[in-house]
């Protein structure tokens, strides 16, 4: 790190929660020089993907430019690139596009990647949703999907209209409940010989429960609130193998379909590898309690690249929330040891867990003592804590609007259907 009283320059790769956080920290001090690197020009808001893929939310309401955020910081300059490499002990990365930067501080921050266990056929034939290209390449999918099926009906025999959700977490629920009421509501209206009867959602998961980490009441109300919306759950029950045309269930069961949803969990994203240094649960970098890597005392890993012990010596989970206070804390940190002060060790504010099923229906656990909430009155606190988490006054208003309308309208208004390879369907393949 640069001497006391000099002015440092912060290297930060991954513009997610994390990355921006600790960006937007530093870029009130003018004496910081911030190089902010990713591979998109805008932020995307991940606990939302799932409303573009099933048609709530449309892409420019959850993916947000990143250089408006910083117009008046010119002390941030905010680059377009892919890290290829990383080099923990000059603080430098290497880009795809063949540049290098170093910093007086590294700052990892590149989010994180689905997990698929090395289960065959997922990586390949699944759909994760982890970015917004994951999100409009699903809709497109399933839309597709729905087009094919009016057109020929005889691709209903080869699960044309069967969508698989593998998870049982908060990103399959959110997805398995939105996918059942979107069939339910707008597609039943714009396609009625087909969503009524014929469409189908199947919820896949090892485990015994719905929302895992929850309450058993808040398992018992999950389940109860997907199966009430048309899902069936299929517990106790893990994906041997996902094709083309099909999934195989460990107790033997073959599926046919033609999407099949990964929410199966998270793995941190290959900078890891490129960075060389040793991986620990999850594929993720462990951290010191100040956020920074153990023997390079100038570079951070944040967000869901990074293990961070939690007060009982578990690593906190992967949620929006970790990473953004993460990134301000690393901030923190950087301007400290900029002014000669010491560095501090990251205390996490634990403000619940909350999960959303549907429309007046979501499960928020909040407080010390986790107090648990079910219903429409959950469903008003998602609103309310996922809009605070939002990047600008434009989005929020702009995803309320959209909110607003959804609730109140039986259907929905983002029905385009978007040129994509997704919609590349060899009906004889598999």
């Amino acid at each position: 790190m640069s001497a006391a009283g000099a002015s440092p320059h912060v290297v930060i790769v991954g513009a997610g929660f994390a990355g921006l956080g600790c960006a937007r920290a530093l870029a009130k001090h003018d004496d910081v020089r911030v190089t902010l690197l990713d591979r998109n020009n805008y932020h995307q808001f991940q606990p939302l993907l799932y409303q573009v893929a099933t048609s709530q939310l449309a892409r420019g309401d959850v993916g947000f430019s990143l250089r408006p955020l910083f117009r008046d910081h010119p002390n941030v300059d905010v680059k377009l690139h892919e890290v290829t490499a990383v080099d923990p002990t000059t603080r430098s990365v290497s880009t795809a596009e063949g540049q290098a930067y170093q910093g007086d501080a590294l700052v990892l921050a590149a989010g994180s990647q689905a997990r698929f266990f090395g289960t065959p056929g997922a990586r390949e034939h699944s759909f994760p949703l982890y970015s917004l290209d994951d999100a409009v390449r699903l809709r497109s999918r399933i839309l597709d999907l729905f087009e094919t099926a009016d057109r020929d009906p005889s691709v209903l025999e080869q699960g044309a209209l069967t969508f698989v959700v593998v998870g049982a977490g908060a990103t399959g629920t959110e997805i398995a409940g939105s996918l059942a009421e979107m069939i339910r509501t707008t597609l039943e209206a714009e396609y009625p010989d087909l969503a009524t009867d014929r469409a189908h959602v199947v919820m896949v998961d090892h485990g015994t429960a719905v929302l895992g980490p929850f309450s058993e009441d808040a398992h018992a109300y999950a389940a109860r609130v997907l199966q009430d919306r048309g899902v069936e759950l299929r517990l106790g029950t893990g994906v041997e193998e996902v094709g083309p045309g099909h999934a195989r269930l460990s107790d033997g069961t073959r599926i046919a379909t033609r999407c099949v949803i990964w929410g199966g969990g998270l793995a941190a994203a290959p900078l890891v590898e490129a960075s060389g240094l040793p991986a620990g649960p999850g594929g993720r970098i462990d951290v010191e309690p100040d956020l920074t890597v153990p023997g390079f005392p100038d570079v951070y890993a944040l967000g869901d690249l990074a293990n961070i012990a939690g007060p009982d010596g578990e690593s906190l989970p992967q949620l929006g929330s970790v990473a953004l206070q993460s990134g301000k804390w690393a901030a923190r940190n950087i301007l400290a040891d900029a002014a000669g002060e010491p560095r501090t060790p990251f205390r996490y504010k634990d403000k619940g867990i909350m999960a959303m099923i549907g429309r007046n229906a979501a499960v928020a656990e909040v407080g010390r003592h986790r107090h648990e909430v079910h219903g429409t009155v959950a469903f008003m606190m998602w609103l309310g804590v996922h809009a605070g988490l939002m990047t600008g006054v434009r989005p929020r208003v702009d995803a309320f609007i959209d909110w607003a309308w959804d609730y109140f309208s039986p259907t929905r208004a983002s029905q385009v259907l978007d040129s994509s390879d997704a919609r590349r369907i060899d009906w004889d393949e598999d």
